[in-house]
């Protein structure tokens, strides 16, 4: 079967972006999580009306055969809007509208992690938990080999890329601009980007947010990046390890609750990594889209990543399960970094596990 024709010619598509819309006419984007837990689903309706808040947008569907989601014979699946995003590829007053899923019964789908994430947020309010995501992602062509590297081969070991300038050690640094941009612009409370350890690999840091901010932020900012990387003609892969051998990619959180954060706060982050310590199987567990599969592959104790049967924690040692920045440990306060959860990992049940252990001592 042969391909399907792309079109090439994107000059001649921009004379069409500048077409007013009608003054009252509003494009909302819904975006929502698809049955996979990794990948996003979007859909455009227009309104006429600007919301002042989420519970102001209409409760939408979608064919959730089609996604993993439903059945064909009871297809029509729930989409909840619940936060509200500026729109950076269409601006003006049109928005983006990250949604949790429900079957056809208002139940929560399998892949809705959201919901539980936001009663545990609240139950530990009075702990006022922070998280932060460092999210590494590769951006790859169409055929998912990483943009930079030789055809058929391999570049440099890892060492010069990191953080690095010039066009002989980074690519797609336009790319990433845009991106960094399109989140400020969408209110994404983005807080960094940085070139990663391999040519192609990037990072970005979310937060750190209250209670579940950072994991919508997150959310929206991975459809950012992967609506840009379309324009670009290229792929964003959140693929926990796509080259054996090399650095993989994860999404690790930082967390912390007030006691922390307070004088002598370190004794609470240790208290909180023995209690990690224990539960290492269940973290394990929740940490990547495929229970524990894909991180297997990632975390094989090379390539500065531990072993995915051991846990560990050390001072400003990125090869640990969890790293003490070096700046807490002097200040004997502030957070932990858990670096075992997968580029495709679901932020919300890294939230919720760390609430359920750190917090609650289930």
């Amino acid at each position: 079967m042969n391909a399907l024709p792309v079109p090439l010619n994107k000059a001649s598509m921009r004379k069409y972006e500048d077409l007013e819309v009608p003054c009252e006419s509003i494009l909302a984007t819904y975006v929502w999580i698809d049955g996979t837990c990794i990948d996003l689903r979007s859909k455009d309706r227009t309104l006429d009306f600007i919301p002042k808040e989420h519970k102001d947008l209409p409760i939408w569907y979608f064919d959730g055969s089609s996604t993993s989601q439903a059945t064909a014979d009871n297809s029509d699946t729930f989409i909840f809007p619940e936060v509200i995003y500026n729109d950076p590829f269409r601006r003006g007053s049109h928005i983006m509208v990250l949604c949790d899923t429900y079957e056809y019964n208002y139940q929560p789908t399998e892949s809705n992690h959201r919901k539980d994430c936001v009663l545990l947020c609240e139950k530990g309010e009075v702990e006022e938990p922070w998280f932060g995501f460092n999210q590494e992602l590769f951006l790859t062509s169409p055929d998912g080999r990483p943009l930079g590297w030789p055809v058929g081969g391999f570049p440099h070991p890892p060492g010069p890329y990191y953080c690095a300038v010039g066009s002989n050690k980074i690519v797609a640094r336009d790319l990433m601009e845009a991106f960094y941009k399109c989140c400020l612009f969408a209110g994404i409370q983005i807080n960094g980007i940085n070139p990663g350890m391999t040519p192609a690999q990037w990072n970005f840091q979310v937060g750190p947010s209250p209670g579940v901010r950072a994991a919508d932020d997150l959310w929206m900012a991975r459809y950012i990046i992967c609506r840009l990387a379309e324009e670009y003609g290229t792929v964003a892969s959140f693929e926990p390890q796509p080259i054996p051998d090399w650095p993989g990619n994860g999404t690790f959180v930082y967390f912390s609750t007030k006691d922390m954060r307070d004088d002598d706060g370190i004794l609470v982050i240790e208290r909180a990594i023995d209690k990690l310590a224990r539960r290492h199987g269940a973290h394990i567990n929740e940490y990547d889209a495929n229970n524990g599969a894909d991180n297997a592959r990632r975390l094989t104790g090379k390539a500065g990543m531990p072993h995915i049967r051991d846990f560990t924690a050390g001072v400003a040692n990125r090869s640990c399960s969890v790293r003490i920045p070096r700046q807490v440990a002097e200040d004997k306060r502030g957070y932990l970094e858990d670096r075992r959860p997968a580029a495709n990992a679901d932020p919300y049940r890294i939230i919720s596990i760390m609430l359920k252990t750190c917090v609650f001592d289930e």
